[in-house]
């Protein structure tokens, strides 16, 4: 938690206690803020391990930590105290959860914006849809929650890696490199590791290849090392912070990704991305955001595509033809 004292003209609190993915695209908004309000006091309220994401941001004011695990709602009624000692001008749900609803309703704000499907929003001053519109992606979504405090013009999340997380990287950028992050929560969201392994044995051998993810990741990320012949290859999964890993794919060659939240990351630092959508589908709203962005998907007509909006832990037709049949060629034009 960080805070800086000064006088603001206006006080924002944003939420968005979901996941990685989610909170960084929920950064738009609080860009979208600071750039009508400059001398605003912007806060946002996210929950335990996802603060690290605010780390080196200029206009973020107080990080709210809320630990789900421990003393859950002993924990939401001290934040909500806290919140009502803020006196906010307007709070901004980008969560469709009771749980934000309660943090809305009960945060004393002088205006609350949020969604529909939150079952609290009868509460709110204003409530929008979350719809899957044509061309629409979740930053527009979100957006849509503070049109009437700013305009309708969008912009994109953006992350702030520091000199030091740069300079850190630094010893990875002495050649021509690519990231993977072969890893997905959902295995029908996850390009298979023998098709990942395709693709690195038929790269360039001279390209430096950095294998990105968390913790959970660095067994697979040991597995395709193992496999692979390319001496290049380096399993950096587990071992870089999410600062790290976006000053790493900012400057790379490309950024190889599954629909998750590593896109997210590349896109917050404008990095080169190509995403593999195998279960899922672009048109849900949760595609790459960097001028260089690139989407690969089957080019069979499956029926069955897309089966769901978050993926399953195993193909629910039983053959997985949205991933296998992707072919290695498809990968290898982008570079």
């Amino acid at each position: 938690m960080h805070q800086i004292h000064r006088t603001y003209d206006k006080k924002f609190l944003v939420i968005q206690t979901a996941s990685i993915g989610d909170v960084i695209l929920s950064t738009a908004v609080g860009e979208k803020l600071f750039q009508y309000y400059p001398n605003a006091q912007i806060d946002y309220l996210v929950k335990k391990g996802m603060e690290r994401l605010f780390d080196g941001n200029p206009w973020v004011n107080e990080i709210f930590v809320w630990d789900k695990k421990h003393k859950k709602y002993e924990n939401m009624a001290r934040i909500i105290f806290q919140f009502r000692e803020e006196n906010y001008d307007a709070v901004i749900n980008l969560q469709r959860f009771t749980s934000s609803g309660l943090f809305t309703v009960f945060s004393g704000a002088k205006q609350s914006f949020g969604f529909r499907k939150n079952p609290l929003s009868l509460f709110f001053s204003k409530a929008f849809p979350h719809q899957f519109k044509e061309n629409w992606h979740e930053t527009d979504r979100n957006q849509q929650l503070i049109v009437s405090l700013t305009d309708a013009i969008k912009i994109n999340p953006k992350l702030y890696p520091t000199m030091k997380d740069f300079a850190l990287m630094s010893q990875y950028k002495t050649q021509k490199y690519i990231t993977i992050t072969p890893a997905s929560l959902w295995f029908t969201k996850q390009y298979p590791i023998e098709k990942w392994l395709d693709f690195i044995e038929k790269l360039n051998p001279e390209m430096a290849i950095y294998l990105l993810g968390s913790k959970a990741d660095k067994e697979m990320g040991d597995l395709l090392i193992k496999q692979t012949t390319k001496n290049r290859s380096l399993n950096l999964a587990g071992k870089l912070s999410f600062m790290e890993s976006a000053a790493l794919m900012r400057d790379a060659a490309m950024n190889y990704v599954n629909d998750s939240a590593a896109q997210h990351i590349a896109s917050a630092v404008n990095g080169k991305i190509t995403v593999i959508f195998c279960s899922t589908v672009p048109r849900f709203g949760f595609g790459p955001l960097s001028e260089d962005s690139f989407i690969i998907e089957t080019q069979e007509k499956l029926s069955c595509r897309p089966c769901g909006l978050h993926g399953h832990k195993r193909c629910p037709e039983n053959h997985f033809k949205c991933a296998s049949t992707i072919e290695t060629n498809q990968l290898l034009v982008r570079l």
